[in-house]
């Protein structure tokens, strides 16, 4: 049975965020090829721990040839605000739109920190980096099924759904050691869009305004930056930066009190600093908006999964 059947959203953070999603799409053009489009809906992934992992997935109806993919992954503060918007639902419409434009897209589930055991997390990281691990690999395990390029995976995420895909692309494919799921597969991707997506985690955890944060990281990672520092290291984009990383898109507003404006640029710069491509759009008077629908996305992920 899975265990996200009862959760709810817990934090003004999260009605707030679903509400700003919500506004988004109702000033968004009204979807006029739905038609092309076909969706499988609840799709098993993995089961990991006893949790059956599921993805909504959006591809073009008259499959031909061979289309790259992409993974949506949701914000929620690792699950810390987990529920219905703040989980894989928040891309539905996204992932529609992606298979509009040549992709098969994935919105996908991973295990959340607000499941609880002895009054802490039950699933702290890497648990969730494991999840979306799963969910590539599953993908590549399927390109035959879904027509996809296994050769051209890209990973595009939002606030926590941000550092997970940063992670994807930077901490190599090595999966859980105790997953089987498809293990011949490999679960790297071959470009990443991050949309405020953290990159330095003890650094937000000292800087972030925003109530809740601190905790939701102390929940990630069993503690404090003072008490597991090498955990926040292990679990930051940042540090896992190479010339051999995949292109990367990072798309930031600069007034953000989740996920401070510096936790971008410290990235770009670590990233340019080693020849490692980078590009980076700042949206000037934003905070911490889930900008998935922004005009740099699909020319960035055409240019890198569609043209190589």
């Amino acid at each position: 049975m899975s265990y996200f059947a009862d959760l709810r959203i817990r934090t003004p953070f999260a009605h707030l965020s679903a509400l700003a999603t919500l506004c988004l799409l109702l000033l968004l053009p009204a979807n006029t090829s739905a038609q092309d489009v076909s969706r499988q809906l609840d799709v098993v992934f993995c089961n990991h721990d006893g949790t059956y992992l599921r993805a909504d997935i959006a591809f073009p109806s008259e499959l031909q040839g061979t289309y790259p993919a992409l993974i949506y992954i949701s914000g929620s503060g690792w699950g810390h605000w987990w529920g219905y918007g703040m989980d894989r639902h928040q891309f539905n419409s996204a992932i529609v739109t992606a298979a509009e434009h040549g992709y098969v897209a994935a919105t996908v589930d991973y295990r959340p920190t607000s499941i609880k055991e002895k009054g802490k997390a039950k699933y702290p990281h890497p648990a969730q980096l494991a999840d979306v691990r799963s969910a590539v690999r599953w993908l590549r395990a399927n390109a035959a099924r879904y027509h996809i390029d296994a050769n051209h995976i890209g990973a595009i995420g939002w606030s926590s759904g941000g550092h997970l895909s940063l992670m994807l692309g930077l901490a190599g494919p090595e999966p859980d050691p105790k997953a089987t799921d498809n293990a011949s597969f490999s679960s790297q991707v071959q470009a990443v869009v991050s949309l405020a997506g953290p990159t330095e985690l003890s650094l937000m955890y000292d800087e972030a305004s925003y109530p809740g944060v601190s905790d939701a990281l102390s929940d990630l990672m069993g503690g404090t930056p003072e008490q597991v520092p090498a955990n926040y290291r292990r679990a930051s984009p940042l540090y896992y930066v190479t010339h051999n990383a995949p292109p990367i898109l990072i798309i930031q507003g600069d007034n953000d009190t989740e996920v401070p404006y510096n936790q971008a640029t410290l990235f770009v710069d670590a990233m340019k600093s080693v020849g490692a491509p980078v590009s980076m759009v700042v949206l000037k008077g934003f905070g911490h908006l889930n900008a998935y629908y922004h005009e740099a996305i699909f020319p960035f992920f055409d240019k890198e999964l569609k043209t190589k």
